[in-house]
Parts: structure tokens; sequence; C-alpha cells
């Protein structure tokens, strides 16, 4: 909840930070005089300044510099100060296409997703895609591939398509493929790929013992899917624009967000909350509000997705606490309901299959 603060203060401290985004300079009462045009002198603009810097808001980097906001100035602007805005046509539409070329299966869009994001924001972007082992399946398909191997196919509820190709020593027909995989959809759809070890892997072997050995064989590569898939949620772009952000041009500032980008543990730490929030605005993390060392200097905009107002993840931007945030927010927020309502209409097309 925002301090109560009087009005001029607040029409500095949104100046000084409006104007610290758009420049990366300190921001001087001279600066904030000439440009914003308050019909006050740049001396009581100083002394306004100098009020803000003891209460918190605005810190002075150089004995001789003007100010920037503190962690404090930037979360007062974001809840009190910041002028929303909204996604323009053009932006929509560019989005959309990006989306249009990618929307059979949900790691497409996951990745088209991060490159939209990476790309808009001029930032660094999070998507952090579903989890393979909750995700019930929906659909497994066994396709023949010449007389000694077999296409594993299993599409989840999240939207995932898993493909794996099974070495087999004994030859199956196509009719003999149809079959079991009848026998697996009727008895394994909405279970998770987790569930069929044990009592399920055994009843199956019973039902269709001919194929026993088989369906042990391909449940291990299953399994070992599902925990090779779990490992690679996490997808990152707009390294490079982060990079190029002058707080982190000189490399032992951006080493520590990069140790932590780098690291799918942390990122999946981070933004767990997010992951299990419900729609709403985007949410705001600023500097030290982050709970990693690694993310002091830096700002992380996150939303969840999914399918029908059901959360299977996130996602996020991260850049320097100086973040534009107006556009970021706006754009974070777009993304993550158009990601949804893809997700959704994917989710209904498989449900009429």
């Amino acid at each position: 909840m925002a301090e109560p603060m009087a009005e001029r203060k607040q029409a500095i401290l949104r100046a000084v930070t409006d104007d610290y985004i758009s420049t990366a300079e300190p921001v001087g009462s001279r600066t904030i005089a000439r440009k914003y045009d308050m019909g006050i002198s740049p001396a009581t603009i100083r002394n306004e300044m100098a009020d803000l810097e003891e209460e918190g808001y605005l810190e002075q980097p150089h004995a001789s510099a003007g100010r920037i906001p503190s962690d404090k100035g930037y979360r007062f602007y974001v809840d009190a100060l910041m002028l929303g805005r909204s996604i323009s046509e053009v932006e929509k539409s560019r989005i959309r296409a990006e989306y249009g070329r990618r929307r059979d299966e949900i790691r497409s869009l996951v990745r088209a997703t991060a490159k939209v994001l990476g790309e808009m924001s001029q930032y660094a972007s999070v998507v952090v895609g579903p989890a393979v082992k909750g995700a019930r399946i929906h659909h497994i398909q066994l396709v023949p591939l010449g007389s000694d191997s077999v296409l594993v196919v299993v599409v989840t509820s999240s939207g995932l398509v898993e493909h794996r190709l099974l070495a087999i020593e004994h030859s199956m027909t196509p009719a003999d493929l149809d079959r079991l995989s009848a026998v697996l959809n009727d008895r394994l759809r909405g279970s998770t790929l987790a569930d069929i070890r044990g009592r399920i892997l055994r009843d199956l072997q019973i039902e269709v013992s001919a194929y026993a050995s088989f369906l042990e064989d391909m449940f291990e590569l299953l399994i070992d899917a599902v925990r090779s898939s779990d490992e690679d949620r996490v997808h990152i772009d707009g390294l490079m624009k982060l990079l190029a952000q002058p707080e982190f041009k000189e490399i032992e500032k951006a080493r520590p967000i990069l140790e932590f980008l780098e690291s799918d543990g942390m990122v999946l730490s981070e933004l767990s909350a997010s992951s299990r929030g419900g729609g709403g605005r985007p949410e705001i993390s600023i500097g030290s509000e982050n709970s990693r060392d690694e993310l002091r200097n830096c700002s992380i905009v996150s939303a969840p997705y999914g399918p029908g107002g059901r959360v299977i993840g996130a996602i996020a931007v991260v850049g320097p606490t100086r973040m534009d945030y107006s556009m970021v927010t706006a754009l974070v927020g777009f993304v993550a309901e158009r990601l949804s309502e893809l997700l959704t209409r994917l989710d209904m097309h498989k449900s009429t299959e």
C-alpha cells in the first residue's frame, strides 16, 4: 500500500522516474524544471527532491550527480503514479502474427512467447512451460516405422506432445498397434505418466499379455521422457538485449543476473508464486523485493497462463530496476492473456477429437 504523499512531491517523483527510465542518467532539479513545466523554481524542486531522498524515495549515486529512484521510489511509482498504457494494434498484430505461425503444439507456443516478449520488451524474457510429470494423458498413438521400431506419441491434457522411437524385437502389424493403441487410450486417458508404474502397468500386462514386454519398455521410455522434458521447462530469450542496457554493460554487474538466468532451478523457484497464482494484473517485483541476491539490481514483471483459467506456467520479463514498467506490464498482461486463449482453443479442440 502506497504511503500518503503531497501532490507536488508525487509530480516530482513521477518526473524523476520517467526521465531516468528514458535516459538512464541521474536527474537534476534544473532538468525537471526545464522539461516538465511544473510552475515552480529549480530551487523548490531541489528542496522537494532532498526531502524525497531523506524519505527513501530517491537516491544520489554520486555527490555531484542528480537523483535516481530507489526501490521504494519505484514501488510508489508503480503502485500510485505510473500511467497505464495499452498494447497498440500494431503491437497486437505483431504478437498474433508470431503465434499464427505456431499454434499446433504448446512447446511451439512457449518458444514463440519467449521470442516475442524478448523482442518487444528489449529485456530478457522467461517462459516456464508446463510440467509433464503432472499432466494427464489425453491420447496415445502407436505408429509403425518399419519392422523393428514404433513411434510412441502421447498427447497430454496441457497440450504437450511427447514422441519417442522404440525399438522392438518382434514385428507388430499396423492392426496390432491400432488394437493396442485403443486399449491404452481406454485404460490410461486421464491418468498421469507418473501414475503408470505399478498396478496400472501390471493390469495392462495381464490384459494384453502378448505385449507385456513391449509395454514395459514403452513406459520406461516415457518415464525417461518425462524426466528430460521437466528439466527443459524454462525458455529464455533476449539476453543480449538485457546486456545492452547501461546497467549491465560491465560484465561484473551482469554476472549475477546471468548466473540466475542460466539456472533453471533458480528461475523455477523465483517464478513459482506466479505459476500458482490466478489471473489479474501482472505482478511486479522490484530490486530488493526479489528473494535472491542475484536479482537485487533487477525487476521482474510476471504473470501466470493456462487454458480455461487453469494455471500451467508463467511468463516474465527481467530487466533493470530502471525498467519501462508501464510498457512491460501491458505487454506481459496481453501476451499472458493471448497465450491462455490459444491454449484454451487447443484444449477445446482436443476435447472434440
